[in-house]
């Protein structure tokens, strides 16, 4: 296999693409998929920009079918763990890992809400595509972070609408935890689900960087 660390975004987009997504979106999980250029970005930028992925010990909170883990581990992690809820996702994850023939990679099923006091610091890097914390699923993306920065010893990425910004922010100051809006993505969510009457919708997405002094109580 090529040198992945050394992988231009074009690249790892590309390779990105060939990552299978969700056969039945479940609703009331808000399965929406990490899209290929989304992933890549964001990847990219914390690879590059922080170094935060190259040989660290990575998670991916809610990974639904691993593309945020499989990019991570393109990358170099030292070791990348999905979490997530769904046995139907993560099997499709196992799939995609076995295809890339990827071995820094590992999957839990487990529901990430729970997760904290067994998994304090044990990450260096959190990265996720939490819920947005609509509909069934108010204030799940609050739940999701705050899990997040306690499990991760450095730093915690994070894509959230823009939005809720000042409501992140808001939460931020509450935990002492540092707050920097890294980039503005424009998330083109598909018609996944039958309420969607268009063929697809652009959400205005930040994506963070939270890295704190003192851990949320």
């Amino acid at each position: 296999m090529t040198n992945m660390k050394k992988l231009k975004l074009k690249e790892l987009e590309s390779r990105l693409q060939q990552v299978d997504d969700f056969e039945n979106p479940k609703l009331l999980l808000e399965q929406y998929p990490t899209r290929p250029h989304i992933a890549a970005c964001m990847l990219y930028t914390i690879h590059n920009t922080f170094d935060d992925i190259e040989n660290k010990v990575v998670a991916d909170l809610g990974c639904g079918c691993g593309i945020l883990s499989i990019g991570s581990a393109m990358l170099g992690a030292g070791l990348c763990v999905g979490f997530d809820i769904d046995a139907d996702a993560l099997e499709i994850f196992s799939r995609n890992a076995e295809e890339f023939e990827l071995t820094n990679i590992d999957m839990i099923q487990c529901d990430v809400c729970s997760l904290a006091a067994r998994t304090s610091k044990t990450f260096d890097t959190v990265i996720m595509n939490p819920p947005f914390g609509t509909k069934h699923n108010k204030g799940m993306d609050i739940t999701f972070l705050k899990v997040a920065l306690q499990m991760a010893q450095t730093a915690v990425y994070s894509l959230h609408k823009t939005s809720t910004r000042k409501h992140i922010q808001k939460k931020a100051d509450e935990w002492k935890v540092k707050m920097e809006v890294i980039a503005e993505l424009r998330y083109d969510l598909p018609a996944s689900y039958k309420f969607h009457k268009k063929s697809s919708v652009d959400i205005e997405v930040d994506l963070i960087k939270f890295s704190f002094e003192k851990l949320p109580n």
